[in-house]
């Protein structure tokens, strides 16, 4: 019988990975609130330029952020009917990235290794490390420094 503990430890080990300008990226699969449709973003004047615009969901107001540009990626040709948004969500917090297509669910059994070199040197840098992945690599994602909240932010 497995116990409430193991349960959120493997949770815990748990990424979903998904396809951003042909590469492949995950969050931690406590922070993933749920995936939709890509779908109209209401555009916001002055925003970053890695700012879609923002989305009513469920009588929530959730920015939604350009994946590729959050990371720095060109924009590739994608299939849009494979287009997602991922809602993350940091304590109150809650933003969607769209991104190219949802892949399938890691498991981090082996050891995380740092991020790959030129990566992590911005304080908002989002590659937190890396994993093994049919061949390749894919780099995991921290949550709150994608979202560019403060250290420490939980509360809305």
């Amino acid at each position: 019988m497995t116990s409430m503990a193991d349960s959120a430890l493997a949770t815990d080990r748990c990424w979903l990975v998904f396809r951003i300008a042909g590469q492949a990226y995950a969050a931690p699969l406590p922070q993933v609130s749920e995936v939709i449709r890509d779908s109209d973003v209401t555009p916001v004047p002055g925003a970053a330029p890695d700012l879609l615009g923002i989305r009513h969901l469920r009588g929530q107001i959730v920015p939604v952020m350009d994946g590729a540009r959050r990371l720095g990626l060109a924009a590739t040709e994608v299939d849009t009917e494979q287009v997602r948004i991922v809602v993350l969500a940091h304590g109150a917090h809650r933003v969607g990235l769209r991104v190219d297509a949802v892949g399938e669910l890691l498991h981090a059994d082996g050891e995380i290794a740092p991020p790959p070199p030129g990566r992590g040197a911005r304080d908002d840098e989002p590659v937190d490390g890396v994993l093994p992945l049919h061949g390749g690599f894919v780099a995991l994602l921290d949550v709150r420094r994608l979202c560019r909240l403060p250290q420490g932010e939980l509360a809305a």
